[in-house]
Parts: C-alpha cells; sequence; structure tokens
C-alpha cells in the first residue's frame, strides 16, 4: 500500500517501509553519520543511488521536522537517484 499518490515518475515509499525505517532512526539512538548510512543502505536495497553528503543533511532534517512519514517521503524522494 502506498501512502500517497504517485506523479509519474516519483519513487513512493511503502507506509510500512518508512514506519520501519522511522523506528530504526528514532529508536537505535544513531548519530547523523549513521543515520544517513542507515538512509543510504534503505535506498541502495530499493535500487537507487544516494550522495552520503545529501543524505548526511536528510537525517538533519528529517530529525528536525520530527521524523512524520510525508517529510521522510519527501526526503527520500529527493535522495533517491536512479541506477
Amino acid at each position: 500500500m502506498e501512502i500517497f499518490s504517485s506523479a509519474p515518475g516519483v519513487e513512493r515509499f511503502t507506509e510500512t517501509d518508512l514506519s520501519l525505517l522511522r523506528d530504526e532512526l528514532m529508536q537505535s539512538g544513531l548519530d547523523h553519520w549513521q543515520a544517513a548510512e542507515l538512509i543510504s543502505s534503505f535506498l541502495t536495497v530499493r535500487g537507487y543511488g544516494v550522495s552520503h553528503h545529501a543524505a548526511r543533511g536528510a537525517a538533519s532534517r528529517i530529525e528536525s521536522v520530527g521524523c512524520s512519514l510525508k517529510s521522510m517521503q519527501e526526503e527520500l524522494e529527493k535522495l533517491a537517484l536512479v541506477m
């Protein structure tokens, strides 16, 4: 099940995937470097490339906006590079 309507060419991650990622980010006590690595791994497993520098920025922004599923979706859309 996808949580938002998809625009053509825009990846939409499932609510379940985003919830699992959010839980891992919030409960594991990761620093920004580790959170960026987790985000990078999340995208890589799904066939996307990602800049580690951009992933660190996204980790900070996700944390600052309270890690809502919508904000995570938006940040991941910005990061996901088609391979």
